[in-house]
């Protein structure tokens, strides 16, 4: 408890102690007032300040207690008492009296206004003291002009050669800072150095900024900035500067064509292109095959005609050069090509327990997949998959084995080997052989030895027989594939006493075989029997095949006869053949009545000839007629109605009871038809019907024609006057009270022309049956000659001979 009291009391004097200073001051003040003044103070002072150019600052300056006169000093040099500062129009001194604000405002800031400034209060009527504030910095910033580059807008430059930009940056105050930024706005700050100089103004400031640049192709059209700026403006000012570079090729070779899978398959053509970048560009190319020129003027483009397997891994080289330099590139080459074995398995010989590899080396590419087969009967199956196949050798697994390499989109292929077990001799040959007398005859004797025979000895009746002492014996011993010994006993000319029993013996290192062989004669037939019936076989064969040719040509001749077409047409085929060939030819058909009341239209079998001399009745249109003459008269008529021929004059066409069959209406000819046949035609010999008449007769085949009965009989007379007439003309019928035709009316007039021989008498589209041939389209006239129809070779001529109406009429078919 008394300690308690006691630090209560050691605190109540020490606050008595502090309070004794406060109490002097308020003395000293009181003291001063009866004195008769108050002390000036600083309400506010002026600060340091940035001003820009142009824009208004304002130094602040509050009094209290002012009784002295204020005025601002720059520089430590009077500005003016008064608040217009008279003299300084841009300077006001601002606030008013009652507050103490004396602030210094000025306007439109100049590089001129740049010092330091003070507010001063002189002392006052009573005695009190001046005073002055601190000084006020005032720092004018200017905005620096525009940078420049002094290589100007564009630059040429080389790869690879270093290149100086200078960029500089004039009258910023403070100094300008320079910054480099490239074509990606990344800023460069490597090898750049930079320097300020003052201007002569001594305010002012001149940066000068340079960029070492050593040039690539990523600078090729990339432009370069020079940025200035500093405190007083914050928006960068710039300068561009593009750059062209010249730069050595730079070059990419790739497979433009014929990949498949990445690969290019063998046998195909590969396309490689050679991509160049370069400025300027490549004066030339130049390309190698595995270091070897290729020949041929390719440029960008490489062409491999036959890729084989090869070029797999080869290395394509291009190589371009400009007037910087050159530079190259290279692919490899990856060919796709079928499996082919490089090595094939070997067979092997060991002993059991032995351990052996199978080897199975496959070329392809890509690699092939391997698979190891073991064939053997009842025991097949896979062994394996790598190219090598390690095993230890037993009666099991010895025997054939095959390598099968595959790959997609080829065959197959495989290879055998076979693994041997060594042991003695097993003879494989037949036990019974046979020969010839007379002749060479061998004795076989095949064996498996594995390892290879070291002797094959030959035993008759048991004998060894010894090729040196017995001329009748020869021995050959022929090594196989897979272990097979063929060893084989000659006897040059046999007789009875070398057939029989022979023994055949086989030794090589593990052991020794016999085989017992019998050799018996082969019965065969006398050669002279053999000669006698392979002779009679061929002359049996010989007369058979006579005999057919014989048939034939008899056959063949029957043929001709039969289709032989008597020829009843002086024709003029060599003067006229191309006017008939593009003239119009009527198709003129013998309609034949029927015991029914039925009509039969007959044709020949040469309906459609086409022989080279076609002959008909030309219906309309002109005829072309090479090589005319002129002194023959009857070649002055070019159509069929230019000509009338005397023979068919109008009297043989009046008698009332003729009859002439038309066949295009429809009708038969009555029963009481006759045919005459007209006055032999005077013909001069030089000349035939066919240059006003063009017809032929193809065949000849003759119809009797009756009411009832209608038969066909192949036979046709000609005789020596009938040679010169066309065709055989229809007569006209007798008795009978018939309507004659149009034509054989006393009343019609018939121009001269039999118009049965007229191109519209033959051609039904030509005329009108209705009306009579009277209205007939004159075919000498082609203006007023319609087109006609299509013809056709005329099929068959028609042939009636005379005789009265109760007899049957001959027809022959057109």
């Amino acid at each position: 408890m008394a300690d308690d009291r006691t630090d209560i009391v050691r605190v109540r004097i020490r606050n008595r102690v502090r309070v004794w200073p406060d109490v002097v001051v308020v003395l000293l003040c009181v003291l001063s007032r009866c004195h008769g003044y108050q002390e000036q103070r600083f309400a506010m002072e002026p600060q340091d300040q940035n001003a820009i150019v142009g824009s208004r600052v304002t130094l602040p300056c509050r009094v209290e207690n002012k009784v002295g006169t204020l005025q601002w000093t720059k520089d430590d040099f009077g500005l003016g008492t008064h608040r217009n500062l008279s003299g300084y129009e841009r300077y006001f001194m601002i606030g008013s009296d009652e507050e103490g604000d004396y602030s210094l405002d000025i306007r439109d800031v100049t590089l001129d206004d740049d010092g330091t400034y003070q507010c001063q209060v002189s002392s006052g009527l009573n005695g009190e003291p001046p005073i002055r504030s601190r000084y006020a910095q005032l720092t004018v910033l200017v905005a620096p002009d525009p940078p420049r580059i002094l290589q100007g807008a564009f630059i040429d430059a080389t790869e690879g050669q270093s290149l100086d930009i200078e960029c500089v940056s004039e009258g910023g105050k403070p100094a300008a800072e320079i910054t480099w930024v490239d074509g990606n706005q990344v800023v460069i700050k490597k090898n750049v150095q930079s320097k300020v100089e003052l201007l002569p103004d001594e305010r002012r400031f001149k940066t000068r900024s340079v960029l070492r640049l050593v040039p690539d192709k990523s600078h090729h059209n990339q432009t370069i900035t020079c940025q200035a700026q500093n405190t007083a403006d914050r928006a960068y000012r710039m300068a561009t500067v593009l750059i062209e570079v010249k730069y050595i090729p730079k070059l990419k070779v790739a497979v433009k064509s014929g990949l498949v899978k990445d690969m290019i398959p063998e046998g195909s053509e590969a396309r490689i292109q050679c991509l160049v970048d370069s400025n300027p560009p490549p004066q030339y190319y130049r390309w190698y095959l595995n270091n070897n020129p290729v020949i041929g003027d390719y440029t960008d483009e490489m062409i491999i005609f036959n890729v084989t397997r090869k070029h797999h891994k080869a290395v394509v080289r291009c190589e371009a050069a400009n007037s910087v330099g050159k530079n190259e590139s290279s692919v490899v080459l990856a060919v796709s090509y079928p499996p082919t074995f490089r090595s094939r398995p070997q067979n092997i010989e060991a002993a059991v327990g032995d351990d052996v590899t199978l080897k199975c080396d496959v070329d392809s590419q890509p690699p092939s997949k391997i698979r190891w087969l073991f064939h053997e009967p009842g025991r097949i199956g896979v062994k394996g998959k790598d190219s090598d196949l390690k095993m230890r050798v037993t009666p099991d697994n010895a025997g054939r084995y095959i390598c099968r390499a595959s790959l997609e989109g080829y065959p197959e292929i495989e290879s055998e080997a076979t693994i041997f077990i060594k042991g003695p001799p097993k003879i494989l040959s037949n036990r019974t052989q046979f020969g010839s007398e007379g002749e060479n005859v061998r004795i076989e004797c095949v064996a498996l030895s594995v390892p290879k025979s070291d002797d094959v000895t030959w035993y008759f009746e048991g004998r060894e027989i010894s090729v040196i002492r017995d001329p009748d014996y020869a021995t050959l011993v022929d090594v196989l594939p897979d272990g097979i010994v063929k060893a084989s006993l000659v006897i040059r000319a046999s007789q009875p006493k070398h057939y029989g029993l022979y023994n055949c013996s086989v030794t090589n290192e593990k052991g020794n075989a016999n085989a017992a062989i019998v050799l018996k004669p082969l019965k065969t037939l006398p050669l002279f029997i053999i000669l006698i019936g392979v002779t009679s076989g061929i002359i049996i064969f010989s007369g058979f095949v006579i005999l057919l040719v014989l048939c034939h040509r008899r056959r063949r001749k029957k043929s001709q006869q039969i289709n032989e077409k008597p020829d009843v047409t002086v024709t003029t085929s060599d003067m006229y053949k191309e006017s008939d060939r593009s003239s119009n030819i009527s198709d003129l058909k013998l309609q034949l009545p029927q015991s029914d009341g039925s009509y039969e239209l007959e044709y020949t079998s040469s309906d459609r000839s086409d022989s080279k001399n076609p002959a008909g009745l030309p219906l309309a249109g002109p005829v072309p007629l090479p090589n005319m003459r002129h002194d023959d008269p009857l070649m002055q008529f070019r159509y069929s109605n230019d000509y009338s021929d005397p023979t068919y004059s109008d009297p043989y066409f009046k008698n009332p009871a003729g009859y002439v069959y038309d066949y295009p209406q429809g009708y038969a000819p009555p029963p009481h038809l006759r045919v005459q046949s007209p006055v032999q035609l005077d013909v001069p010999t030089n000349r035939s019907l066919q240059g006003s008449l063009t017809r032929s007769i193809d065949t000849a085949s003759t119809l009797p024609l009756s009411a009832g009965n209608v038969s066909q009989s192949n036979s046709l007379q000609r005789t020596k006057e009938d040679e010169t007439d066309a065709i055989n003309n229809l007569g006209l019928p007798v008795g009978g009270d018939a309507p004659s035709p149009i034509y054989a009316q006393p009343g019609v007039k018939n121009h001269g022309v039999d118009l049965r021989y007229s191109a519209t008498y033959g051609n039904p589209y030509l005329r009108n049956s209705s009306i009579g041939y009277g209205n007939q389209v004159h075919t000498a006239k082609p203006a007023s000659t319609p087109a006609p129809p299509p013809y056709s070779a005329i099929r068959s001529s028609v042939v009636i001979p005379p005789g009265n109406g109760n007899q049957p009429a001959q027809a022959t078919h057109v």
